[in-house]
């Protein structure tokens, strides 16, 4: 039997390299470098470099350790040093310090939140930085004393030493070391301080662009799958479109997409998806499985237990209708990177919040080969790449939408009668976000159905209906939310408007709770 692999693309553009120490602002340095136009991978800290000529310098993350605990996570800072320029962010900073003969400690409190830097030593590193500006601290260790040879830039009211530098002769490129998060909004500069290191440190040619992005990738697919087919399972949403549409300008016709309508899907989404597929030329098969998954689902409560039907049940689908086609080599998924780090994260994969992913989960009977085109993005890169090879704007600007579909958002057991109350319910709320320019104001929004039922009054008649829950929230990437505040008067109207149009529910209400401590879905 022959497991399913994935086939990697080789990188020839310059790139950073940054050692995740476990840092919970990993992503937001690799987002930062990113949108300098320089391409970024996150590595765990104790895995081997393989130095070539594109990597241009090396970012130490932080951590939730301490550099004095046994056994904290280390590296060799000076090899690496060596060979490339190196920025060590917190522990990274602190780790730098420690390892050339500096003194660091518990710090008398510890320090998060805002904080002035006050600048001490001109450098081309913090070059067009104030003199003072606002920065954002997360640590509870501080470096007492540099090492020798190393030359003090900054500190704050409470920090004697907030950025350094090392010595000429401490390596063959320079050290550069931040005891604050320049990464996070909070710091008003270091956005700045992060270009300075990346363009006037390591000499970065801000060479990653969309267009860049594409040509290679086609290239790429071009090379690796040649003749070969690609069956791919397509949901509707921006990844595996934008995957589908580039494995598409490599291999054209060979690329058989498969889109399973599971009967969780929005309203009428499933014939306005498959025309979009067609305008882009997608060669898509629709599949109506509805009845496969309301059976799959019958009597089932339990969010984890919906989910795994869901997920069951597609894999059943999907390896039908792959049986029906011949000479298949490779199965194509929309995989981006955030899934990348968390399956290679510093301390193992993280606890099973979900147990759907795209199409995880496929039999290894099928002995394909994995393309992942999108592997190395971001979704907001994504997002961009989609725009430059022409898909509509009201597919890459959708809000997210769970794997599971409507399936964890009608709480409780899961019935096709349930299902179109709730698919003209969040119609209604959807277009009205639209209609009056709040959609794009709003990271995601979506009405769930409560296995409640309240007594109202329409008319002269008494009604026992259901209620739902309205949800909208802004964020930055889904990892922390808060709700969305949405006018009264606006608020009001949608109420109004499903009440009388969705036949069934007589009672609306607004979620205004925020992630933490709540979640985004209901389940």
């Amino acid at each position: 039997m022959q497991s399913i692999k994935t086939i990697t693309f080789a990188c020839i553009m310059e790139k950073i390299i940054i050692l995740d120490f476990g840092s919970q602002y990993t992503q937001l340095i690799a987002r930062v470098v990113r949108e300098f136009s320089v391409f970024c991978e996150i590595i765990p800290f104790n895995k081997p470099i393989n130095f070539d000529e594109n990597i241009k310098g090396v970012i130490l993350s932080g951590s939730p350790c301490s550099v004095n605990e046994l056994n904290a996570p280390g590296v060799d800072i000076k090899a690496i040093a060596d060979k490339v320029p190196v920025l060590g962010v917190c522990y990274g900073a602190q780790l730098t310090a420690k390892s050339f003969g500096g003194l660091v400690e518990k710090s008398d409190k510890r320090e998060y939140g805002r904080a002035n830097l006050n600048l001490q030593l001109a450098d081309v590193f913090l070059n067009d930085i104030p003199t003072i500006s606002q920065v954002w601290m997360s640590h509870s260790d501080t470096i007492k004393q540099l090492p020798d040879g190393f030359s003090l830039l900054g500190t704050t009211e409470s920090i004697p030493v907030a950025a350094f530098k090392s010595g000429d002769k401490t390596a063959s490129h320079p050290i550069y070391g931040l005891q604050f998060h320049p990464e996070v909004y909070h710091s008003t500069e270091g956005k700045k301080i992060i270009s300075n290191f990346l363009i006037k440190i390591c000499n970065c040619t801000q060479s990653w662009t969309s267009a860049h992005f594409i040509t290679e990738t086609v290239a790429n697919l071009k090379e690796m799958l040649g003749d070969s087919k690609v069956v791919m399972g397509l949901s509707g949403g921006v990844d595996s479109t934008v995957a589908a549409t580039l494995i598409h300008k490599a291999i054209g016709e060979n690329l058989y997409g498969i889109f399973v309508d599971n009967g969780l899907l929005r309203k009428n989404e499933f014939n306005e998806v498959l025309d979009i597929y067609k305008q882009l030329g997608l060669n898509v098969k629709g599949v109506d499985a509805r009845e496969h998954f309301y059976t799959k689902l019958a009597g089932k409560t339990l969010p984890e237990d919906k989910r795994k039907a869901i997920g069951a049940a597609f894999i059943e689908i999907f390896d039908r209708e792959s049986n029906l086609l011949t000479d298949i080599s490779f199965l194509g998924q929309g995989t981006i990177y955030p899934d990348v780090i968390e399956s290679a994260s510093v301390h193992g994969p993280s606890v099973t919040i979900k147990s759907h992913h795209n199409v995880g989960g496929l039999p290894e009977t099928m002995k394909l080969k994995l393309v992942e085109p999108l592997r190395s993005l971001f979704k907001d890169e994504v997002r961009k790449i989609g725009a430059e090879l022409g898909i509509p704007e009201n597919l890459l600007n959708r809000h997210p939408f769970p794997g599971p579909g409507l399936g964890i958002r009608i709480l409780g057991e899961v019935t096709e009668e349930k299902v179109l109350l709730l698919q003209n319910a969040d119609a209604v709320f959807t277009n009205q976000l639209k209609h009056t320019g709040n959609y794009s104001k709003v990271w995601q929004a979506g009405a769930i159905l409560l296995p409640v039922k309240s007594v109202g009054v329409m008319g002269d008649e008494r009604t026992y209906e259901y209620t739902i829950a309205l949800r909208a929230v802004t964020s930055v990437d889904g990892m922390t939310a808060d709700w969305a505040h949405l006018p009264y008067e606006f608020l009001a109207d949608v109420s109004n408007e499903i009440i009388n149009q969705v036949k069934g529910i007589n009672r609306v209400v607004y979620d205004i709770s925020s992630k933490p401590p709540a979640t985004i879905e209901w389940e």
